[in-house]
């Protein structure tokens, strides 16, 4: 970009914050065009008469609200933006009515591994009826107590080899993310240390930040968390938790053997650390290696839900905790989200304990594994990992392609991917040149063909293929 500089004279707050607002609204009004570098921190800095600090702060802000990706060494970009007040568009689904799209009409959505549409729909269309037929006092009040057959269904959804926890350890929730970050604050204070992966599901350490918990990472490799660091990291920093996807992680698809959890516990034991345990995608798969649970079930919280094997719209989440965490948690999940909703906890206690939730896990699967088998073929050849029964796969970049420039080529080609950036718990020196991509999220399996098709042929032709330049 040349010859533009930001409007800081509007607004108020701290000058990172004016800044990030001044870039957003250039963004929004076209001033600065999708796809556009923006100046290098040193230089904006200089130009604004503010620190180069100050300027990566108003960079992170914008990379937060999904405006900008970026990569050391490379710069930052302008992500596409829908104009603003425009109305999403309306597809017709079959015979079903119609949905909405939350991206453009020409985008493939592989940035989401929410269930697949395989006509939940009408299954839950029938509970949500019968439910306010049956309920139609407490649908029109608050929630104040909980019948015993929401805690049953938490109890057997989050049931997976050989643990089975009792119904008096379970607290219904908004989601397995209100979940994790219920527990979060009721079993830590302000300034406390949550240690995470490098790359794990971010929103959570996100999340942690606002309510002022500080981040610590813990390295992995191929075979996922290194218990060692974790020890490191529990000496240096004395975190409180260590949040961890043993099974399937997102985004890596790593799976932790067997001996890597129980010396995860062992660390966790001798610095008293609790274990969040998220089985969201581990849920999904048919993994036969014990939970952390098992090895530590004094000081583990499970957690998982329905987002990604029955419906994510229904916000179907339990978690199992010690039951002297569990008054605490379900007290700060209330704080937190402003509590169950009726409708809500008793259309998913009514899913999983009928046997229809199980029913549409199988189904899903079954059209995941579809899914992923045309990837497999189209990708042959390449560095990625992929499992038959989840829903998104982790691709590898051959070089020269950075992470942040292939998910801008994709998107230049009218898929939508997520970098590696959105997997980064904080500010990190690895980097990993990785992608991941979705396949549950296109309605039909022609579009899953077609959105391969793009990555492949991006693959083949390198870097030479995309030009961000128009």
């Amino acid at each position: 970009m040349t010859n533009w500089l930001p409007d800081l004279t509007i607004g108020s707050g701290p000058l990172y914050q004016r800044l990030a607002d001044a870039i957003e609204s250039d963004i929004d009004k076209g001033t600065i065009d999708p796809g556009a570098k923006l100046p290098p921190q040193r230089d904006l800095a200089y130009d604004i008469g503010a620190t180069v600090g100050t300027v990566g702060r108003a960079y992170q802000l914008l990379r937060e609200r999904g405006l900008v990706s970026g990569e050391v060494g490379r710069g930052t970009y302008v992500l596409g933006q829908r104009p603003d007040g425009a109305q999403p568009d309306l597809l017709p689904s079959n015979d079903e009515g119609t949905r909405y799209i939350d991206a453009p009409r020409d985008k493939l959505r592989f940035d989401s591994t929410a269930a697949p549409d395989i006509g939940q729909g009408a299954v839950v269309a029938d509970v949500l009826s019968r439910t306010a037929q049956d309920h139609p006092h407490e649908i029109s009040s608050y929630t104040r107590d909980f019948p015993d057959r929401w805690y049953e269904a938490g109890a057997r959804w989050l049931s997976r080899n050989a643990f089975r926890p009792a119904a008096d350890a379970i607290v219904p929730t908004l989601g397995t993310h209100a979940a994790v970050m219920g527990a979060i604050a009721a079993l830590t204070t302000p300034g406390d240390y949550v240690a995470f992966e490098h790359l794990t599901y971010s929103q959570i350490s996100r999340s942690a930040g606002l309510i002022g918990r500080r981040t610590a990472l813990v390295a992995s490799d191929e075979e996922g968390v290194d218990p060692d660091d974790f020890e490191r990291v529990c000496a240096q920093k004395h975190p409180k938790m260590i949040f961890l996807m043993p099974t399937a992680q997102n985004p890596t698809l790593v799976t932790l053997s067997a001996e890597r959890r129980a010396a995860i516990a062992r660390v966790a034991r001798e610095y008293n650390v609790v274990l969040i345990e998220d089985d969201l995608y581990g849920n999904l798969t048919d993994d036969p290696t014990p939970l952390l649970a098992e090895y530590a079930p004094e000081q583990t919280i499970v957690a998982g839900g329905l987002s990604k094997s029955v419906a994510a719209g229904v916000r179907g989440g339990w978690l199992s905790c010690p039951p002297a965490y569990r008054h605490r948690i379900r007290v700060a999940h209330k704080m937190m989200t402003g509590g169950m909703p009726f409708l809500l906890a008793e259309v998913n206690a009514r899913l999983v304990l009928s046997g229809q939730a199980s029913d549409i896990r199988k189904g899903c699967i079954a059209e995941i594994s579809a899914r992923t088998a045309i990837v497999r073929e189209t990708l042959a050849g390449f560095a990625f990992k992929s499992h038959d029964k989840v829903p998104f796969v982790w691709l590898t970049l051959p070089d020269p392609w950075l992470s942040g420039t292939f998910k801008n080529a994709c998107l230049e080609h009218g898929v939508l991917i997520d970098d590696e950036d959105e997997f980064k718990a904080g500010r990190s020196e690895q980097v990993f040149h990785g992608v991941r991509f979705g396949v549950s999220q296109p309605r039909q399996r022609k579009d899953i063909v077609e959105g391969v098709a793009v990555i492949r042929r991006l693959l083949d032709e390198g870097r030479a293929g995309y030009d961000s330049f128009s």
